[in-house]
């Protein structure tokens, strides 16, 4: 039994638990195709939400993940994320389950994006210690097959999850590259570049030390998979102590102080990479079928839910732009399933609501034309 959703009256649900910070209502202003779109979720755990292309889905899942602080399932520059025709500003409002406000919004005319808790003014880092944010694209379906940067850059997501400061690292890493480049074609002097080196190896130190750390705590809860990580970096870390792999690429940096067409060439965890081995077909993930690819990523992802609630105490957000992509009937009903034992809130996509409908204690919303035009909520 189906029944629409009227905000006058009480909706039953089984609660969450106190510290699992479930969205109760998101609110996006002058984002991307929505003018004024808000969605109530009634204390339900799964969120479908459906619509032809076009419609406004994606961009819901979008101002989601951008409440992770970071820049957003589709890595848009943030001055194509207002309205178009609108003030040039943007707001992503939302309401969690302990009365917490969470809000990341552009002001017309600024370069970057704000944020606030509970009204007071905040860094986008701190964003991520109050929701655990992760996500798959019909992009992250080909991961495995993909470019090694691709695949470093989307587990390096999940690892910042489990461990918020990694995302801190990689950034700070990066920054410390390109001063390392411009101090060698300025031809600086060598304390300079000694300064540089020493602060670039213990950054990649604890940048690959923080990949290592997840690829075992996650492999622990991924029953069907594993993850494995290798590179010069990981490999110094597995071999020596960190400060003996520290002091190894510190001394390799020395070594390498030329440029080549303006840019370094030196190894490091820039050039690491992620794999995948699909424990059930005995195959490594990237030679497996697109469907069977898609399947594991989805198990993968929902190792991390559970690894990021028994570590951290925290349920994190799923986000599934069209989740039931390349799977068969039987992969869809192992996923619902599978969803609704998540430790997680799962928010999804798709164009046919028909192919949900065995999705248990979930929201149906339909979104036409960047605004909310039904919401409907399954039986108990």
């Amino acid at each position: 039994m189906q029944r629409t959703a009227n905000p006058s009256m009480p909706v039953r649900f089984r609660p969450w638990p106190p510290h699992f910070k479930m969205i109760n209502q998101i609110t996006l202003t002058n984002f991307r195709n929505h003018t004024c779109s808000r969605i109530t979720t009634f204390g339900r755990k799964n969120i479908i939400i459906t619509g032809l292309n076009g419609a406004g889905k994606t961009a819901i899942l979008e101002a989601l993940s951008l409440l992770s602080g970071e820049r957003g399932l589709r890595g848009a520059d943030i001055q194509m994320l207002p309205r178009f025709n609108g003030d040039g500003g943007f707001s992503v409002f939302a309401n969690t389950d302990n009365d917490s406000d969470i809000c990341v919004f552009l002001n017309s005319g600024d370069a970057n994006r704000h944020a606030k808790i509970d009204n007071e003014n905040c860094a986008l880092s701190d964003l991520a210690k109050q929701l655990r944010i992760v996500w798959l694209t019909p992009k992250e379906d080909r991961i495995f097959v993909e470019s090694a940067s691709d695949r470093r850059a989307f587990f390096d997501r999940l690892a910042a999850s489990f461990e918020p400061a990694h995302v801190g690292r990689i950034t700070r890493l990066n920054k410390l590259m390109s001063e390392r480049a411009g101090a060698i074609k300025s031809g600086a002097d060598e304390n300079w570049l000694n300064a540089l080196d020493t602060q670039i190896a213990a950054t990649s130190i604890a940048v690959g030390a923080g990949r290592i750390r997840y690829a075992a705590e996650i492999n622990y809860f991924f029953e069907t998979g594993a993850v494995s990580v290798d590179g010069t970096i990981e490999r110094l870390i597995i071999e020596n102590t960190s400060t003996n792999a520290e002091k190894i690429y510190f001394e390799y940096l020395t070594k390498n102080r030329e440029l080549i067409g303006d840019k370094m060439v030196i190894d490091g965890v820039h050039k690491s990479d992620f794999g995948v081995f699909n424990k059930k077909l005995n195959l490594p993930a990237q030679i497996t079928s697109t469907g069977q690819q898609k399947s594991i990523l989805i198990d993968l992802i929902l190792a991390h839910a559970k690894l990021i609630h028994i570590k951290t105490g925290k349920k994190p957000l799923i986000l599934l732009d069209e989740a039931a992509a390349h799977l068969d009937n039987t992969a869809r009903l192992k996923l619902f399933n599978e969803l609704n034992q998540s430790d997680a809130q799962v928010w999804a996509t798709g164009l046919d609501i028909t192919i949900f409908q065995n999705v248990p204690n979930a929201l149906f919303v339909t979104c036409q034309d960047g605004c909310i035009s039904n919401i409907v909520l399954s039986g108990e």
